[in-house]
């Protein structure tokens, strides 16, 4: 909790203290309907932003694969049989209609959070959790010859297909930024103060300080895009599905050393979105 808000919550108290009973009251009823008010328009704005997100999202996936299709089709028949500018500008057109398409993919995939996390949180092994996300990048860290080891992982209360692609997220971007050295990732967890705090510990390239609190704001990477594919929303997701959860995600890193992301779940509490009936 902010200092402000504390500071305000302690003014409110002692205004609710030194007022008759009856006043009280009805300055409670007041400052209730105003709260009401303000998330009935939050909770509004989230829909609209959703539903903007989807629509756009959808308009503009025939179009782009229209363009997509006949780029491709141009660089198949005619690649070599003009000059050479000619070649590097249809292979510039097919990669940006290529980045495009992910982009798109990875805007809805954001706007489907909310739409995909179930009612009730259910008791999750992390041990199949993890297990799956490496499944689904099974060729990747083949490719990669990365090295992964883990912790004992426990029984969570969660929503076990978001946590996947947290996990995911998280080693899939640590096998990406391992620059030249073999990838090695340590996965983690361990009880603390209520809640399960989870780590994803790799060698890679690090990530510099001033950039630490932009790569989980969506669009925004800390990493160079002409090098690293990639559209920036893998974290902003992580970041929506954890706090979704009730938990903080952040990073540790020294640059040129690695990085260690951690993400916290809490135990037996009700979060945003769930109901917790253990």
């Amino acid at each position: 909790m902010s200092k402000r808000m504390s500071n305000r919550i302690i003014d409110d108290t002692e205004k609710l203290a030194a007022m008759p009973p009856a006043f009280a009251a009805a300055y409670l009823n007041k400052e209730q309907k105003k709260f009401l008010e303000a998330k009935r328009e939050l909770d509004r704005s989230r829909r609209e932003l959703e539903m903007f997100f989807h629509i756009a999202s959808h308009d503009l996936q025939e179009p782009l694969r229209m363009v997509a299709s006949y780029t491709q089709l141009l660089a198949k028949r005619y690649r070599g049989m003009l000059d050479d500018d000619a070649d590097d500008f249809i292979s510039y057109a097919v990669d940006g209609a290529a980045r495009m398409q992910r982009l798109i993919n990875n805007m809805l995939a954001y706007s489907r959070v909310d739409k995909k996390i179930s009612n009730e949180l259910i008791p999750t092994d992390c041990e199949y959790v993890l297990r799956s996300a490496m499944a689904n990048l099974a060729l990747v860290l083949k490719d990669s010859d990365t090295v992964i080891t883990c912790a004992h992982m426990p029984v969570v209360m969660a929503d076990d297909v978001q946590l996947v692609q947290v996990f995911q997220n998280l080693i899939g971007n640590a096998v990406k930024f391992c620059g030249e050295k073999r990838p090695e990732i340590h996965v983690g967890a361990e009880f603390r103060d209520g809640e399960w705090l989870f780590s994803v510990k790799d060698n890679g390239t690090g990530i510099k300080e001033e950039e630490r609190e932009q790569i989980f704001i969506m669009f925004l990477s800390a990493h160079d895009r002409e090098k690293y594919s990639g559209n920036g929303i893998g974290l902003a997701i992580c970041k929506k599905i954890v706090e979704h959860h009730g938990g903080r995600i952040w990073v540790e890193s020294e640059y040129g050393k690695g990085s260690t992301f951690y993400f916290s779940i809490p135990v037996g509490k009700e979060v945003y979105g769930y109901t917790d009936n253990q």
